[in-house]
């Protein structure tokens, strides 16, 4: 009788709709609603942004200066690299800061081919 009960309770644990199974489903379900909801919120953006590309000519202006970089009319952009750190090492001058050397009076760094003063 023991034995019997045992396989009942392994069949309905571990069977093709056992309990394993409905777990694993139940999981998957949260999954998917997890997405859903996630995807609803993308959704409500992109129609938020839709609606502002359509009735609001200053974020088109925005988008279009942002993303093609296009200018008004007399108007100047500026742009700068990056500076690189500097490092030092063991007293040895490294390879990014060896055309600069400091101002002693100003403090200022100055390039010696030419660049920032």
């Amino acid at each position: 009788m023991l034995c019997l009960v045992g396989l009942v309770v392994a069949w309905l644990a571990f069977g093709e709709r056992g309990f394993v199974h409905l777990y694993h489903t139940e999981m998957e379900r949260q999954d998917n609603i997890e997405k859903i909801r996630r995807l609803a919120d993308e959704n409500r953006t992109l129609r938020e942004e839709i609606d502002r590309l359509r009735n609001d000519l200053k974020y088109v202006e925005s988008v279009a200066r942002r993303e093609l970089n296009l200018i008004r009319e007399n108007e100047i952009i500026y742009r700068f690299k990056e500076e690189k750190p500097c490092t030092e090492v063991a007293g040895k001058i490294s390879p990014e800061s060896q055309g600069a050397e400091k101002n002693n009076k100003s403090g200022k760094e100055v390039q010696r081919h030419g660049g920032i003063k």
